[in-house]
């Protein structure tokens, strides 16, 4: 290993050179409290930037054990180092300096979310963390001075205010790691408690705006409880905490508009995730494999077993391995209930204002002028207690629009200038009173789960354009495809799509054979993900990569199953 002065040694011999001349600076350097690794230098200023990772010894860094002593611990730390990391940059580091990225320094970005990600890992021995570092240039001229400004006079300062314990905020970071124990702690509680979803008093659930995650700073009505549904969960660092929960089977959020009843179910399917302290939703917790489901007009389906939900087209095609390159709102949202209940799920998350009018509801006097007959959609409120009976999968649904679903609920909560009331007695009552002569059009019929095998050389990526680049949060070139996830609403972070794309190519060139389902090869790269870490889905072995967030296995199904080129066989179980 090299030290810092044949680094700048090195960087002296190559000043006014052109910009390849960079790549002789790869290699690793021992910088006395730290080593650097340059593991991918740059071919040009406007290229992705270099990527560099800095190790600190333990017994530098100082970081006490009981601080990653678990899993969630460990992901509440690193998750906060790399906060650290992103305001010390702001305040560090100059910024640009020349050509295209030149005198950048970047570390993964990050939201409201704790996530696992790839940006700093540490251990009993080490705290790694990884960034990107555009070379300077004029030009494509190398800059050596200002290189060695950031090498030698930036990237020492932002190692040591933060990645280093003694200068940190010792009390913020050990509120961040306790408040990632708590929430995994409550996720595990609230399913043992039969419920599906914890909402503590006092959280704030409005945001900014729609694309400011941040809790709105003025206006917002702290959550409260109805007696009816209150809960208390003892925590490891909180404490006592009530709040409300949701039981296991089929809930109503009902209410006038503009009154909170989508903030509600907005920060549930939102409570898959941990969220950092300050951001109002620290302790709503859902079951880690709640979907969000809605229709999805034009989207391609493969061979799904819609069935359940779509029957008797007119034209006699068969709907239990149905395909279409331009669903419909009714047909996608079907194809997306049982995608998700393929992966698998224990929680539906619905809005009414996101549905599709036919596939949730046909009334009284829409079944006399229309018969059975001719209607191939059985709405989903005549399968909604079939899948909690049969399957063990609760739902809960935004409904303003229609009382018909007060049939068959088993709650009913209303929101009232953001404020929950159980009105379930209610509901009930006038249910009884006022009888809509509504026929169930179906009852009792089993929901059978089709596992599907993905066809291995449709996903195959042939040709000049092999590259797998996310774009953005909703975006993914795969090869030739462009694959669309505007609507997979529980996708939170863009370097979890990024994570996606690489995981689709892992899957497919480690357990897509022909045999094996859909459901299993995500398990399968789960388990590696799990025992690995995230870096083993990474396309080139030994560069180490610093921008993954973790994805749920309902999010990577999701996006599979939205790949236009995905083939499959069926195997019915």
């Amino acid at each position: 290993m090299q030290n810092r002065t044949q680094l700048e040694n090195v960087l002296r011999r190559i000043d006014g050179r052109g910009y390849k001349a960079y790549k002789d600076i790869q290699g690793s350097y021992d910088f006395g409290n730290f080593i650097l690794h340059i593991d991918h230098v740059q071919g040009d200023p406007f290229a992705s930037p270099s990527r560099i990772r800095v190790v600190v010894p333990q017994k530098v860094a100082g970081f006490p054990q009981e601080l990653y002593s678990s899993k969630p611990r460990k992901k509440g730390l690193e998750d906060f180092l790399t906060r650290q990391i992103s305001k010390n940059i702001a305040r560090i580091v100059k910024g640009n300096r020349g050509t295209g990225k030149s005198g950048q320094i970047s570390v993964i970005s990050v939201g409201q979310e704790i996530l696992n990600r790839t940006s700093v890992l540490v251990t009993n021995s080490s705290v790694e963390a990884r960034m990107t570092m555009g070379l300077p240039a004029r030009g494509r001229t190398v800059l050596a001075g200002q290189a060695m400004e950031m090498f030698f006079g930036e990237l020492p300062r932002l190692v040591e205010q933060s990645l280093i314990y003694r200068n940190l905020d010792n009390a913020a970071l050990l509120k961040h790691v306790n408040l990632a124990e708590d929430q995994w702690v409550l996720r595990n509680k609230i399913k043992e408690m039969g419920l599906v979803a914890f909402i503590a008093n006092g959280s704030i659930l409005p945001r900014r705006s729609g694309v400011d995650d941040r809790p709105m700073e003025r206006g917002a009505v702290p959550f409260k409880s109805p007696p009816e549904l209150e809960v208390m969960v003892e925590l490891p660092h909180a404490g006592k905490v009530w709040g409300m929960g949701i039981p296991k089977g089929i809930t109503l959020i009902v209410g006038g508009g503009y009154h909170g009843k989508s903030t509600l179910l907005h920060a549930i399917e939102r409570g898959v995730y941990d969220h950092i302290p300050g951001d109002g939703r620290e302790l709503v917790v859902t079951v880690e494999d709640a979907v969000k489901i809605r229709a999805e007009d034009g989207r391609r389906v493969e061979k799904v077993d819609i069935s359940p939900f779509i029957n008797n087209l007119p034209n006699g095609e068969s709907t239990k391995a149905f395909s279409t390159e331009n669903a419909s709102g009714s047909t996608s949202q079907a194809a997306n209930i049982m995608e998700a209940l393929e992966i698998g799920t224990s929680l539906l998350l619905i809005d009414e204002d996101t549905s599709a009018t036919n596939f949730m509801i046909r009334d009284a006097r829409m079944q006399k002028l229309v018969h059975k007959d001719s209607e191939p959609i059985t709405p989903f409120i005549d399968r909604v207690e079939d899948l909690y009976e049969q399957l063990g999968v609760s739902t809960i649904i935004v409904v303003g629009g229609s009382g018909d679903y007060f049939d068959v609920a088993h709650r009913v909560i209303m929101m009232e200038q953001y404020v929950p009331k159980d009105v379930t007695a209610k509901a009930k009552a006038i249910a009884q009173e006022y009888k809509t002569d509504r026929k169930k059009e179906v009852g009792g019929q089993p929901i059978r789960v089709t596992h599907r095998i993905p066809i291995p050389h449709s996903l195959s990526l042939t040709g000049r354009k092999k590259k797998i680049k996310s774009r953005g949060l909703d975006n993914i070139q795969y090869g030739h495809t462009n694959l669309i996830l505007d609507d997979v609403e529980q996708l939170v972070d863009v370097n979890q799509t990024r994570a996606i794309g690489d995981i689709i190519r892992y899957a497919m060139e480690n357990y897509m054979d022909g045999k094996t389902t859909l459901k299993e090869i995500i398990q399968k790269v789960q388990r590696d993900i799990e025992e690995k870490g995230l870096d083993v889905i990474a396309p080139f072995e030994g560069l180490h990569p610093g921008d993954y967030a973790q994805p749920r296995p309902q999010e990577i199904g999701a996006a599979i199953n939205r790949l236009r080129i995905l083939r499959v066989t069926t195997n019915h179980i």
